[in-house]
């Protein structure tokens, strides 16, 4: 499991770091923070935060970013992905951590309780999740923050929730209920092999947005769906009861031991309705 980073560890993990945190949060200094890490003098901490992250990158390609904004939304070559329809591939990169969504439609991470509510402020819509099972995936900072459609089908509407932007490392959901309080963006995904799943963006600290390219219309498997900026972030999947089987690997997944995924790997498989013994299936 990844371990978190001393400044998030400090600011969420000592009452010094708390009340510092609370002063950036009231007067809203990460917003200089933001300006400068979309500034052109931001170029110079690109190459020391790519050798602190093992990314490997070229001189040549460092010399094409006018900021580290440019830097951290850079585009892969190429992102493969498995083209199994019956699979379940993940997103994006990052740390995978898995929770059965209870008969009260809620799942519990940290100790904090979350509803599907939360997540899709649509009640008659979060209620479909309700016996299904909850795919959470943290990004870390040497991830790649693209991330792209599961599975061919339909996308609903973007649901943006203007939020807070506490970090999404274990020490910071230890303290505040992080998934309920940041700035997220939702939507229905209308699948073909995984039924209606529920993806929602969630932003972290110091991110300056977060960026969904469609709305409405149709979409395929491995297409960019949109990007996070400037820091790590989260994906949460609801799927409804009976839909997928999880890999052995990745079905016993929580916060206290996730299970690193990098995009377009299956991590997963459909289920048909009258298969039994499905993961976190009531049916």
């Amino acid at each position: 499991m990844s371990k978190t980073s001393g400044i998030v560890g400090f600011l969420y993990g000592t009452a010094c770091g708390r009340a510092i945190l609370k002063t950036i949060m009231d007067t809203g200094a990460d917003r200089f923070a933001v300006s400068f890490l979309r500034s052109g003098a931001s170029r110079l901490v690109i190459r020391r935060y790519a050798r602190k992250n093992n990314i490997i990158i070229s001189e040549k390609e460092l010399r094409k970013f006018g900021s580290f904004r440019d830097f951290f939304v850079r585009d892969k070559a190429a992102v493969s992905f498995d083209n199994e329809p019956s699979h379940l591939i993940s997103p994006c990169d990052g740390w995978i951590s898995i929770y059965p969504i209870s008969p009260d439609s809620s799942f519990e991470i940290k100790g904090f309780r979350y509803r599907t509510q939360d997540l899709v402020t649509d009640r008659n819509l979060a209620e479909k999740y309700t016996n299904g099972v909850c795919v959470l995936i943290r990004l870390c900072a040497s991830d790649y923050h693209h991330y792209c459609y599961i599975d061919d089908g339909w996308q609903g509407k973007n649901h943006f929730i203007p939020g807070e932007l506490h970090s999404v490392q274990p020490s910071a959901l230890e303290r505040y209920p992080v998934i309920a309080l940041n700035r997220r963006s939702w939507s229905i995904l209308e699948t073909e092999n995984f039924g209606m799943v529920a993806q929602t963006e969630i932003g972290a600290i110091i991110v300056g947005g977060i960026v969904n390219d469609k709305e409405n219309e149709r979409v395929r498997r491995g297409e960019e769906k949109g990007h996070f900026e400037l820091a790590g972030s989260t994906i949460v999947l609801m799927f409804e009861p009976g839909r997928i089987q999880l890999l052995p690997e990745f079905a016993e997944g929580t916060f206290d031991n996730e299970v690193r995924v990098k995009q377009g790997m299956c991590i997963g498989t459909s289920v048909d309705k009258q298969t039994e013994g499905q993961v976190y299936s009531t049916e």
